[in-house]
Parts: structure tokens; C-alpha cells; sequence
């Protein structure tokens, strides 16, 4: 009981409760008339079935999606800081390794003019798609001073709340913090053997099989929201070998 009435939430129920009937009581002292109370209070407490609908379930439901939109907003606002500080360099890495690019590299090459149908179009055509990574065309001393320098980066975007409901972004943060782990603990990369090389590659491979995917849905992000960002994006395409961030 000593713990009930330490809610305050409970004290001023009871408050409103006592001063409703005081202020009932009021009028039936002054006005006597005790049909007119009951009329108003059997109104009110039918009035509060629709304001229950109103509110609960109307006005929470549009609170929602606000609030739902917000959210997605600011988690596409880290997703962006992620292609631009980390996302777009890696991918410029790795199609130099991707034993079978020419066989999808047109499919990849985005334009202006695309839409969102296009964007699903080839994410789907993509699932059949066997990314492999050459171990001997691997660099691995240039993308291990890549990620070990963006370190500190990766681990603030980990510590945003906005990333535990997009889970497979968090499956591509924690892919790349495995990679990069496997090549810092590595005190000499420059003569691993095969053996090591291969075991690299397919950390690499689980890498660019998810930023692939969450480059198709960045980019087809910005074109709907964001035009000055998706051209740029677009001239800057990791996937061209003729891109450039100058407009012709």
C-alpha cells in the first residue's frame, strides 16, 4: 500500500476523483436537481468510449507514424555518413577484386533517369549473384590502413539508438568491424600465405555482398528524397570506370 501511494500518478487520480465529486456535490447544493447531474454525467461517461477511439487509437496511430518516419529519416542520416565516410570507399576496393564484376556491371551502372522499379529490379537479380573476391588481387596493406583509420568512426555509429531497428545494417556494421579486427590482429599482411589470403577474401565477400545491398537502397534512398545528393552519388558510381564527380 506504502508503495502504491508513492505513485504520484496513482495521488493525483485519487486527487482528480475527489475533487470531481466535491465540485458534484457543489452543484447539487446549489441547484437540487439531481436529474440534471445524472444526464450530464451518463453523457460524459459515453463520451469517453469515443474519445478512448479518438485518442487512442486515431491520434496514437498518426503519432506513430510520425514518429516512425522521424526515426527512419535519422537512420538514412547515418546510413549516408556511413557510404560517405566508409561505404563508397570500400566499395571502390572491392569491384577491383570481384572476380565476376563484367558480368554485372552494367546492371549496376545507376543513372538519373532510373526508377524506384529499376532499383528493385536489379536488387533482385542480385540475389542469384556469387560474390567472389580474387585473394591474389587482394590489397590487403592499403584496406587495412583504410578501416584501421576509420575505427573510431564505425564505433560512434554502433553507439546509435537509431541503428537497432535496421538490421541489416547492423549485420554490414558488424561484418566490417570482423574485417577489420581480422587485419589489424595481423602484424605482417604483406606476405600472408595463400591460405590466410583466401580465408581474407571471404571476409571480404561478406562485406561486399551486404553493402551492395545496402548501396542499392541508400541510392535508391536519395533519389526520392534527396536529388543533389543522388547526382553527385550517381557521378561518384564505384561500379563506373569512366565515373567522376565533375559534370560533363
Amino acid at each position: 500500500m506504502k508503495a502504491l501511494w508513492s505513485n504520484w500518478q496513482v495521488r493525483l487520480g485519487m486527487a482528480l476523483i475527489v475533487i470531481s465529486a466535491a465540485v458534484y456535490m457543489l452543484h447539487y447544493a446549489i441547484f437540487r436537481d439531481t436529474h440534471h447531474i445524472l444526464i450530464y454525467l451518463v453523457g460524459d461517461i459515453a463520451f469517453v468510449f469515443i474519445e478512448v477511439l479518438m485518442v487512442t487509437l486515431i491520434l496514437h496511430e498518426l503519432l506513430s507514424r510520425r514518429e516512425k518516419r522521424l526515426r527512419l529519416e535519422k537512420m538514412n542520416m547515418v546510413i549516408g555518413a556511413f557510404f560517405s565516410e566508409v561505404g563508397t570507399g570500400l566499395l571502390q576496393y572491392m569491384v577491383r577484386w570481384d572476380l565476376g564484376l563484367e558480368t554485372v556491371r552494367d546492371r549496376l551502372q545507376v543513372t538519373t533517369l532510373w526508377t524506384e522499379e529499376q532499383f528493385d529490379q536489379v536488387e533482385a537479380s542480385l540475389k542469384g549473384y556469387a560474390y567472389k573476391i580474387d585473394p591474389n588481387k587482394l590489397d590487403i596493406v592499403s584496406l587495412r590502413t583504410f578501416l584501421s583509420s576509420k575505427v573510431d568512426f564505425l564505433l560512434r555509429l554502433m553507439e546509435n539508438p537509431n541503428l537497432l531497428e535496421h538490421e541489416s545494417f547492423t549485420n554490414l556494421l558488424m561484418a566490417v568491424f570482423h574485417l577489420t579486427e581480422e587485419l589489424v590482429v595481423r602484424r605482417e599482411v604483406a606476405t600472408l600465405p595463400d591460405s590466410d589470403r583466401r580465408h581474407l577474401a571471404g571476409d571480404v565477400e561478406r562485406v561486399y555482398s551486404q553493402l551492395v545491398d545496402q548501396w542499392l537502397d541508400y541510392m535508391k534512398h536519395l533519389r526520392g528524397n534527396y536529388p543533389y545528393l543522388y547526382s553527385l552519388a550517381v557521378r561518384t558510381n564505384p561500379f563506373d570506370e569512366d565515373a567522376t564527380a565533375v559534370v560533363q
